[in-house]
């Protein structure tokens, strides 16, 4: 990891001039430095607004002004007695006008050229759209790739990753650009390693959104638009309109369509936890749901504080105070933190909390809470 900031290389690591060995440090420095995050968050937005800036011809007759306000300063600047005169004012401004749209004609023109990703065969017949790709080809925005049950492919996400898509898996491209890289996995199985920062690579699948926040990870689409995603390293945000989890290294968390994401577990969790935390974040209300959520409160262990952290919000009243109770029990809330606000769902309690139990992503003692085995 860098020592220093680097926030001098953002242009170059957005436009995907960099070597993947550095895209990967410059990665992982982001993920542990909030300051550079910060500032990286920022360039991105300027290059969204620039993006979204109409090209346009200039009028002829600007050149001509320029050029006749540039030359009259020549000859009317005062050395002993600077002073803001009109054609000054006009030329800086024609000036700035002129820089802006030269920079955003680049930023377009760069982003332009970004329309495909290299594919490679690792197996069988792959094809995008009706044509087999031999041993390699390219995806481009808006095309199909599908893999037969003998037949495996591996895509480049440009510069920061790589996506290792199974057999009987249909996924296409459907955004790539500095500031986001895109697929649909509309069935499937699909394995990615990303050494971008948080928030340039997504998946979006029947039943909700996977966002890299620096991370490898599976993701599985069965016939029904349902998935199941598990993180291997880093992080992975699942979201679906207002319902988001993030899920942890080690961790899983199932979506359902029409539902979103469900409740992130880790999978060293007892089967018994896991098939209660099915029920109650998808089979709805009822006597079944009352019975899993008291095995879920039984076999919790203290690594399980994230899961029952979720389910705060996303339980009944009634059922919050006992999911309170066992949370408290496994990990003292902070001092600050109350039972009253927690059970009103108080954000800034909320938050207080979730950072004593370091699950944030990035926070510096995740390896040493959530890594570790209870």
């Amino acid at each position: 990891m860098f020592t220093a900031h680097v926030t001098r290389k953002f242009s170059a690591f957005l436009h995907q001039e960099l070597s993947p060995e550095e895209n990967r440090r410059i990665a992982e420095h982001l993920i542990g430095c909030s300051r550079c995050r910060v500032e990286f968050e920022e360039v991105k937005f300027g290059m969204r607004l620039a993006e979204q800036v109409p090209i346009t011809s200039a009028p002829q007759s600007l050149w001509s002004e320029i050029d006749a306000a540039l030359s009259k300063q020549s000859t009317t600047y005062v050395v002993a007695h600077p002073r803001w005169r009109p054609q000054t004012a006009f030329a800086i401004a024609a000036s700035i006008i002129v820089l802006g749209l030269a920079g955003a004609l680049l930023i377009r023109s760069i982003s332009n050229t970004q329309t495909s990703w290299a594919v490679a065969r690792l197996q069988g017949t792959p094809r995008i759209g009706s044509i087999a790709i031999g041993e390699a080809g390219k995806l481009r925005v808006g095309q199909w790739l599908e893999t037969d049950a003998g037949s495996r492919a591996q895509i480049n996400v440009g510069t920061i990753g790589q996506v290792e898509v199974d057999p009987n898996t249909r996924v296409r491209l459907l955004e790539t650009k500095p500031t986001e890289h895109r697929l649909e996995l509309a069935r499937g199985r699909m394995s990615a390693r990303v050494w971008a920062p948080p928030k340039l690579f997504f998946v979006n699948t029947p039943s909700g959104i996977a966002e890299d926040l620096g991370c490898a990870y599976t993701l599985e689409v069965d016939d029904d638009g349902n998935s199941i995603l598990h993180v291997t390293s880093g992080w992975v945000s699942l979201q679906l309109t207002n319902r988001e989890s993030a899920v942890p290294a080690g961790a899983a968390c199932a979506t359902r369509r029409g539902i979103g994401p469900g409740t992130p577990y880790f999978e060293d969790a007892s089967e018994a936890f896991r098939s209660a935390l099915a029920n109650v974040d998808f089979s709805g209300d009822g006597p079944a749901r009352i019975s899993a959520l008291k095995v879920i409160i039984s076999e919790a262990r203290s690594r399980d504080a994230m899961t029952l952290w979720y389910l705060l919000s996303r339980v009944s009243e009634p059922e919050r105070v006992r999911v309170y109770d066992r949370l408290a029990e496994l990990v003292p809330p902070p001092e600050a933190v109350t039972r009253e606000g927690v059970l009103s769902l108080n954000e800034q309690m909320l938050g207080l909390w979730k950072e004593q139990l370091a699950f944030a992503p990035g926070t510096n003692s995740q390896k040493l809470k959530l890594g570790k085995k209870f």
